[in-house]
């Protein structure tokens, strides 16, 4: 470790010397190249500052700025109808994004990132109860699940978050030809 030490140090007495070799000997002149060092160094940040901003805008007046704000009302529609429709703190609009984040976790096989959501739910004081409730009501509709569309999922876990106590689909129309014989 005394090593890389002392070749940092080395490293940096050679850096200061070359510096001190390219600016003019005199009074004031270090001092001169550091604020010139640090007004480059400014200007630079407010450049990419200002670059970064009209992206910013330009996203707002998109069609997509206009997708975000209905998406977000509907979220909060979303946490108001679980308020008012569950009793106690599962209806929380904590309890409720991080108990529906859970169950969805749950659903794709992210244990590791499920079990460490269900400790934030858990210190929030929310329900343990209702997580499992719900990841059962989800099984049972498995068969409403697109896979391919991940509002499917969302849509049943919020479903099944409200009211876990739904029904059980009926099971698929099993076909109504008789099963073949090979002889």
């Amino acid at each position: 470790m005394s090593y890389r030490v002392l070749n940092f140090a080395g490293g940096l007495c050679a850096a200061l010397w070359l510096l001190a070799a390219a600016a003019p000997i005199g009074p004031g002149n270090s001092i001169a190249f550091a604020q010139k060092a640090l007004a480059q160094n400014n200007d630079a940040k407010p450049a990419d500052q200002q670059s970064a901003a009209p992206k910013e805008g330009a996203k707002e007046g998109s069609k997509d700025g206009a997708k975000d704000g209905t998406k977000e009302s509907q979220k909060i529609d979303e946490f108001t109808e679980a308020q008012r429709v569950l009793n106690g703190p599962a209806g929380n609009p904590e309890c409720v994004w991080l108990g529906r984040r859970v169950v969805s976790l749950l659903w794709r096989d992210d244990l590791d990132t499920a079990f460490r959501h269900l400790d934030l739910y858990d210190r929030f004081g929310c329900p343990s109860g209702h997580i499992q409730v719900t990841f059962r009501c989800l099984v049972l509709h498995a068969n409403s699940i697109d896979p391919k569309a991940a509002d499917s999922l969302n849509g049943r876990v919020h479903a099944c978050w409200i009211s876990p106590a739904l029904p059980a689909a009926p099971p698929p129309a099993a076909s109504a030809q008789p099963p073949t014989t090979t002889r």
